[in-house]
């Protein structure tokens, strides 16, 4: 029998193959090649920064504040913050400890309960999904952003080729009442009609951007400016990734740290502006009514997930770069506070703009409170539209969303890439293969993407915005990964990895939400959305054919039945005896560990029967 000498500040070795004489009880004929020294964090401010610039992206500034304004003001932070304390710290917590202790992807990880590897394969299908579809929102940033050069902006005026003889101009309520809007007559049309009408900004967005077709049977020719843009958003992520998280963890101090530079500008300018102050009442304004409705607090679990960026991978492939011994349980913390802080503030910048455009329209900050892409495209072009100097706030607008979306996109094809290359062991490294392997993921992105700058691309990018990377999918994900982690593999087990890596025991809160809260909660908000699952449409009007709801739910189903058919597979095609149904590799540094002497010899032996037993 060989042994290993085991360091404490060691991690231990993810066995990529074994050869085996004689069956699962033979002896070991042929040495594991080592694999090559994994790479890590030149510093842990890298691993810092690169969690911020993921996790903090387009949903905190232009999903939460409308969900706050939404259920009920401060009212809303209750349920919000419990949340955050029983799902998604937890959850955030589990995932970056998962990756530094099995230095692996996403999928490598699940070695720890090879029945349920599965969970790696979903996690893979969603930020592959997620890549593909959530630079589309990056793209259109930079083509508002180039367009923002220009001496007038274009969504400002109703006399460019895309506009129609609906469009009504952009106007204060002053201008109306006075009668000055323009040369143009509207009949008996009260201000807030006019307020309330076809806006060149809503032109600019379908007609000129858009060029939107009338369905999704219906895809049209490409926009050739959109996918110029689109091209080169891809070129920026992959230089961003190429090279690995040496480069990546420099990128980010830039990416992460300047859009809260812009934050700060966009306040200062905000409050400064009339109407600012009721629109940030309007924000925080508590409605204590709203507690006692069920969509309130589904909305609030359902953001912690969506922005703490929850059953990706990606965290995971991150934390596999930290140091062994790094202490993940203050960063989760850290992390998290810096994650749903930064919601909060951009609350304030979001509400005092739509704050001071309901004042100049004269009209009630509901009627101009948007969420998501109608908010960066639509509200906040209109407002600055408003504004001196209105194309210099529009450029540092729309700089910001795209470094918010850039970091997070360039670090969840990192998670994807990561993932792949960790299936391939030593015998199959060679020279880039990274720089090709993510060559390989940008171009196949790109060709997909392709469909999204069509005239029917939103069609398109709404199927994959609202099933294959949704609330349900990261659910389904996040509920298994407890469940594995805690009932599969260990609470306690788990515990004990992590206490040597860290040096202590986190607080029991943990366990105890990871095998009974976090769950319950996860399966809760997933029921209640199946249960009040609405067809797909799109602007509340067009209503997707029912081939449309199919492919929809197709891409839903993609990752999350890769956990039972790959469990199912497993057990009737690889495992063929009744004590290895459930098999549990012991991947703690008790049984699989290793020297440095035997790394720099460059081979690894390993006893076989020192691994069968644990199987069994």
């Amino acid at each position: 029998e060989i042994t290993f000498p085991c360091d404490s500040s060691d991690s231990p070795l993810s066995v990529s193959w074994i050869v085996f004489e004689g069956g699962v009880n033979g002896t070991l004929v042929a040495p594991v090649r080592a694999l090559p020294e994994r790479e890590t964090w030149t510093r842990q401010m890298d691993f810092i920064m690169s969690c911020v610039g993921f996790a903090v992206g387009l949903g905190n500034v232009w999903r939460f504040p409308y969900l706050c304004y939404k259920n009920g003001g401060g009212v809303f932070l209750i349920p919000y913050v419990l949340f955050i304390f029983l799902g998604g710290i937890p959850i955030f917590f589990l995932e970056i400890a998962l990756g530094q202790f099995m230095k692996a992807g996403s999928i490598n990880v699940w070695n720890i309960a090879p029945l349920f590897k599965g969970l790696g394969y979903a996690s893979m299908v969603i930020v592959f999904f997620c890549n593909t579809y959530y630079i589309m929102v990056l793209a259109w940033g930079f083509y508002y952003l180039i367009k923002s050069f220009n001496g007038t902006l274009p969504w400002s005026s109703c006399d460019n080729e895309w506009n129609t003889d609906t469009c009504i101009e952009i106007f204060r309520h002053e201008d109306c009442q006075n009668g000055t809007i323009g040369n143009a007559t509207f009949g008996n049309l009260t201000c807030e009609e006019l307020a309330n009408g076809r806006s060149p900004i809503i032109e600019f967005w379908e007609n000129k951007v858009l060029n939107i077709s009338d369905g999704l049977d219906q895809p049209g020719a490409l926009n050739w400016e959109l996918m110029l843009c689109l091209l080169a958003v891809w070129v920026m992520v992959y230089f961003c990734v190429w090279k690995g998280v040496k480069s990546t963890g420099k990128i980010v101090y830039f990416t992460a740290t300047f859009p809260y530079v812009v934050l700060i500008i966009l306040l200062v300018r905000g409050v400064t502006l009339p109407g600012a102050y009721d629109g940030i009442m309007y924000y925080l304004k508590p409605n204590w009514s709203k507690l006692g409705e069920p969509q309130v607090w589904i909305d609030a679990g359902t953001q912690i997930f969506f922005s703490y960026a929850i059953g990706l991978g990606a965290l995971t492939a991150l934390g596999s770069y930290n140091r062994f011994n790094n202490d993940c349980y203050k960063d989760a913390f850290m992390l998290a506070m810096i994650n749903s802080g930064t919601s909060f503030f951009a609350g304030f910048v979001v509400f005092s703009i739509l704050g001071f455009m309901a004042s100049e329209q004269g009209v009630d900050i509901s009627k101009v409170a948007e969420s998501g892409p109608g908010l960066a495209f639509i509200a906040y072009p209109k407002a600055v539209s408003l504004m001196p100097v209105a194309p210099v706030w529009a450029a540092l607008f729309f700089f910001m969303l795209l470094l918010l979306g850039l970091d997070s996109q360039f670090v969840g094809v990192e998670g994807f890439v990561t993932g792949i290359l960790d299936l391939f062991p030593g015998k199959y490294y060679m020279r880039y293969r990274r720089e090709i392997a993510v060559a390989i993921c940008c171009l196949l992105c790109f060709i997909i993407d392709l469909s999204m700058v069509t005239q029917g691309g939103m069609y398109v990018f709404q199927l994959f915005d609202y099933y294959s990377a949704s609330g349900m999918t990261l659910l389904w994900q996040a509920f298994w990964e407890c469940v594995v982690v805690a009932w599969v593999y260990g609470a306690d087990k788990f515990m004990d990895d992590i206490a040597r890596m860290i040096g202590y025991r986190p607080f029991p809160w943990m366990k105890w939400c990871w095998s009974f809260i976090t769950p319950c909660v996860c399966m809760g908000i997933f029921l209640f959305h199946l249960l009040n699952y609405k067809p797909l449409t799109y602007n509340n009007v067009y209503v997707y054919p029912w081939w449309g709801e199919v492919i929809g739910w197709c891409l839903a189903l993609s990752s999350m039945l890769c956990i039972p058919v790959t469990s199912i597979f497993l057990l009737e095609f690889v495992v063929h005896h009744r004590n290895l149904r459930l098999p549990s590799i012991d991947c703690s540094m008790q049984t699989v560990c290793y020297s440095h002497e035997n790394r720099r010899a460059g081979y690894l032996f390993f006893y076989a029967e020192q691994v069968i037993t644990k199987l069994q």
